[in-house]
């Protein structure tokens, strides 16, 4: 059975409301991506070394990262020598199964949310301004209110204009309680106050938004080390997840940022923002490989409902659901 047959099958299992939303939120991807490794394999006959030098290409246009490039380029090789494989047509679905590969690696951090009932779960949100953290933080609190948890939101962004209304606009908007300070107050004394009242009215969410730009990146580090150790003191085995927004359409930058603060804090899981608006999704597979943090949630569109639990076969869906559909309909006739 071919990967493309079994993918379908793996994804017929889960909702179809979801792959939707990955087959839609890819679309740029895929339309650059997919399209153009269809033209590869229609101008080549047969696999040979000028056919992986254009593929390389292809996976770096795409933001997939260089080392993870030619890592897959590498196994794409020994793959193809192993099958013995001939038409390029079928290097399409060894493709798409090594990207699978690779995305699930050889560690075992899980790609869900560690949320557990019967306590209360404090989430950490860390990012620079303007990757969409407080509308993130808005879209997951709808998410678990409408999974029926209660869910408290922390303005610890006290620094820009405008943060701490925005949150209270989301807080509103999907019926969850705001503890905030006044402007520029300190952000670990809202936590402190955030942790208290989560306790006191029995919350079973704490989503805590965080600054995203002091004076310089010292500062900024130095401010989350404290509001982690806030947050660590009054709750014992809390921030539960340190999840690193990114916005996707800043490609290679989204990587900077994230090395920058997973050596400076303990970040747990990413969050890749407006993946529907890049056409180099494959950042998803260079934070994951090269990093080995996982992609937790990505943002697919600008519905409340648009941000989605990463699914690596839903990815790899998204980007080759022409091809998965189109070699379904073949094996059915």
């Amino acid at each position: 059975m071919s990967f493309f047959k079994k993918l379908k099958e793996s994804i017929t299992k889960q909702t179809e409301t979801v792959s939707e939303r990955f087959k839609e939120g890819l679309t740029k991807t895929r339309t650059s991506f997919s399209d153009r490794v269809n033209d590869l394999v229609f101008r080549y006959r047969k696999v040979d070394e000028d056919f992986f030098e254009e593929l390389e290409e292809i996976l770096i246009s795409a933001d997939v990262g260089v080392n993870t490039v030619m890592e897959l380029i590498d196994e794409l090789k020994d793959e193809v020598r192993r099958r013995n494989i001939q038409d390029t047509r079928e290097v399409r679905s060894v493709i798409s199964e090594k990207l699978v590969e690779i995305y699930q690696g050889e560690d075992e951090a899980s790609p869900q949310l560690n949320v557990e009932d019967g306590r209360l779960n404090v989430i950490l949100f860390v990012g620079v301004n303007g990757v969409g953290k407080t509308t993130t933080i808005g879209k997951l609190a709808h998410k678990f209110k409408n999974e029926g948890k209660s869910v408290m939101l922390a303005a610890g962004d006290t620094f820009r204009a405008g943060a701490i209304e925005q949150l209270e606009v989301w807080g509103n908007r999907v019926g969850a309680d705001v503890i905030k300070q006044s402007a520029g107050s300190d952000p670990a004394a809202v936590m402190f106050d955030a942790i208290q009242a989560a306790k006191a009215r029995k919350a079973d969410v704490l989503l805590c938004d965080t600054a995203g730009r002091l004076q310089n990146k010292v500062n900024l580090m130095k401010e989350l080390e404290k509001v982690k150790k806030v947050i660590e003191r009054e709750l014992p085995g809390a921030p539960h997840e340190v999840l690193l927004v990114l916005d996707a359409t800043t490609g290679q930058n989204a990587m900077s940022q994230a090395k920058q603060f997973s050596s400076a804090t303990e970040v747990s899981g990413i969050v890749l923002t407006k993946l529907d608006g890049t056409a180099k999704g494959g950042i998803v597979l260079a934070i994951r490989n090269e990093l080995e943090i996982p992609v937790k949630l990505v943002g697919l569109g600008e519905k409340m409902d648009d941000l989605q639990e990463f699914i690596a076969e839903q990815y790899v869906y998204g980007l080759f659901a022409d091809l998965v559909e189109e070699e379904a309909a073949e094996e059915n006739l």
